[in-house]
């Protein structure tokens, strides 16, 4: 009897059509399925809550945020995969759509098409006879960050008797390799060629030079009111009336002389080239305080990189006092014993200071936000010497009436009306995700950069899901209001005391600062400044891909092919030449999210024809990381582009 029981034991648990042949999606291990802001959740939405889709619950799922990919090995035992899909009620505006891809084997087997909060939960089910890899890939689709994506009562059934094991394949890693050529002795003069600043402001404006020193650092043609340091660069004084003034900027050292020409524009407009600097979030988080600021200070320094045009340290969340002043002034906690002061030291260094806050009660972090107190607190941030304020939505949901376009502009016009008071030029930095397509009205309400998207991490998920998708803005970004994609993740980083470096591979980060830079986006540094080592200050350090970033015409890239997994983005530059990336992998194909094996790694051979990108003509071609001229072969380049990689190039017409 007791074999029998046994016996009976084991058809129950092990037969086909029985339910220990189904693996539920969330018996998987999920931390292998990559978000785009997050981690991804089991039986939980990606922001942790009970999953619910158009108003009904479901008890099991995975939560997860696009762009999102999921790899798993099913040995060719599967039958079938079954699931609903749809987009998570959590959202707080109902802002995003997303689509869901299933793949099996390199092909595709379905697509959910766009989906919208609100929208009925789809239903997938497919055959899986043969098929050894499915993927399961969530799309963003470039109109918010809201894409909180749920695989509800998702399951796998198998043929054999017990189910073998599943697993996320991961891409080998590629070691470090540096492409910047080292510095040149000779002078070099860096950074912005065009700075804008109100009349009659305070005027801090560094002269980035590289070079052997002691260097010698003039400019002619200053208005009134304005001198500079020949030792430091640092130019100072009061900004004159408005109008343009060419500055001539002269370097020199005992190897030689450069000169360049620097125009100062008096006038309404910050920010006339994209913001370059570090902010504090991505590596230390709400852990941030005073010294850590500082050291960040010296650091640009002493690494050299306020010498390429880095300018800004901004400090993030967590820097608030608990409690106002009796008369109602926001001071900062105990990490920060003299706000003023650091200030002051910033900016005798050449360097710019930053702050955050939000015009809701609360900070994301929890510390005291602005509201009600706009115009004392822009007053004390004037008084501290404060150069940029990152003013971030978060507890403001719990103030507006509804998601209406003018509630989501008012807080942003309160703080406009009220930095305009301040006799203080501040850069006006919105940050409230993207929602109510920002960049369609961020410049008319002052701003001189917004947030198109949620917060970024360190994955090629989240990285390029960002990037790539950056389109529908394209034509709202120029000098002094520009689309803001979300900090750097290059380095080390770590949102808190614990870090780590990133987790993008070095083909992945060469591609992370090339689109950055074709897309004229803000560069803000998001790693512990203090731990830079040689391959990240070769990402950071390099000029002329520094130059694409700020060039004056302040054009964004925009696709121009895509084809084979292979992007090709441009963006027309001052000089009426052309910057154009080649990627190798992007977030519009499904394919190219995931690494079905090791061959997904190699690199690809690519000819760019001119007519691909729309010219005519003769032209030469520079490989900007490089630093160097390219043959060019009739109407065309080859080159080669690593997975997840890119090639940087500058194509200048040829007369």
């Amino acid at each position: 009897m007791k074999h029998l029981l046994i016996f009976i034991l084991f058809l129950m648990l092990c037969l086909p059509g029985k339910s220990q042949n189904v693996k539920w999606l969330d018996e998987l291990n999920v931390d292998y399925m990559s978000a785009g802001w997050s981690n991804s959740k089991a039986n939980k939405s990606i922001a942790g809550n009970p999953l619910k889709v158009a108003g009904s619950s479901f008890q099991r799922g995975v939560g997860t945020h696009a762009v999102s990919s999921f790899l798993i090995d099913l040995n060719s035992n599967a039958q079938f995969f079954k699931a609903q899909v749809g987009v998570d009620d959590e959202i707080d505006n109902g802002a995003g759509s997303l689509e869901f891809v299933v793949m099996g084997d390199k092909k595709i087997l379905w697509r959910s098409n766009p989906m919208k909060k609100g929208d009925a939960p789809k239903d997938c089910n497919l055959p899986l006879t043969g098929i050894k890899k499915l993927a399961l890939i969530v799309l963003g689709l470039g109109d918010s960050s809201n894409d909180h994506a749920d695989w509800l009562n998702a399951q796998i059934g198998y043929k054999d008797i017990c189910p073998v094991a599943i697993k996320q394949i991961t891409p080998p890693e590629t070691p470090p390799y540096v492409l910047t050529p080292k510095v040149s002795p000779f002078p070099r003069i860096n950074g912005a060629k065009v700075f804008g600043a109100r009349p009659g402001n305070p005027f801090l404006f560094k002269v980035a030079v590289t070079g052997k020193r002691p260097m010698t650092i003039t400019a002619s043609g200053l208005p009134n009111g304005l001198s500079i340091d020949s030792k430091t660069g640092i130019i100072t004084g009061t900004t004159p009336a408005k109008g343009e003034y060419i500055v001539k900027l002269t370097a020199q050292n005992s190897l030689g002389k450069a000169t360049r020409n620097l125009k100062i524009v008096s006038g309404d407009l910050l920010a006339l080239t994209p913001p370059m600097g570090w902010n504090s979030w991505n590596c230390w988080g709400l852990s941030v305080d005073q010294e850590k600021v500082k050291a960040s200070a010296n650091a640009m320094i002493n690494k050299g990189l306020i010498e390429h045009g880095w300018t800004f340290i901004n400090i993030d969340d967590g820097w608030e006092a608990p409690e106002r002043a009796s008369d109602g002034t926001l001071n900062p906690n105990a990490k920060f014993p003299n706000m003023k002061e650091l200030t002051n030291y910033i900016h005798s260094q050449g360097l710019k200071m930053g702050i955050y806050s939000s015009p809701g009660p609360k900070t994301c972090g929890g510390f005291l936000g602005t509201y009600l107190n706009e115009h004392k607190d822009a007053n004390t941030w004037a008084d501290w010497g404060i150069d940029y304020i990152k003013y971030d939505w978060c507890s403001y949901t719990d103030v507006a009436k509804d998601w209406s376009l003018g509630e989501l502009q008012k807080p942003y016009l309160v703080m406009q009306d009220a930095l305009k008071k301040c006799n203080r030029d501040i850069v006006y930095s919105l940050c409230q995700y993207g929602w109510g397509n920002v960049w369609e009205w961020g410049a008319k309400v002052s701003g001189n950069l917004w947030r198109t998207t949620g917060d970024i991490t360190d994955t090629w998920t989240s990285m390029s899901g960002i990037g790539f998708s950056q389109l529908k803005n394209t034509e709202f970004a120029g000098p002094g209001h520009w689309n803001d994609p979300d900090m750097l993740i290059v380095g080390k980083v770590g949102w808190g005391p614990s870090l780590h470096n990133t987790h993008l591979t070095p083909d992945e980060q060469y591609t992370h600062i090339t689109l950055w830079s074709l897309l004229a986006a803000p560069l803000l540094i998001g790693c512990d400044m203090s731990q830079l080592d040689d391959f990240t200050l070769n990402l950071l350090c390099n000029d002329e891909v520094i130059e694409v970033n700020q060039d004056p015409l302040g054009k964004q890239a925009s696709p121009v092919k895509n084809s084979n997994g292979i992007q090709i983005w441009m963006r027309p530059l001052e000089d009426h030449s052309y910057a154009v990336g080649i990627f190798n992998g992007g977030n519009d194909d499904p394919y190219d999210l995931v690494s079905w094996d090791s061959n997904s790694s190699n690199a690809k051979a690519v000819k760019v024809l001119f007519s691909d990108l729309k010219l005519k003509g003769k032209f030469k071609v520079r490989d900007i990381w490089r630093q160097k001229n390219l043959e060019v072969k009739g109407n065309s380049i080859d080159v080669k582009v690593p997975h997840h990689g890119v090639a940087f190039l500058k194509i200048t017409p040829v007369k």
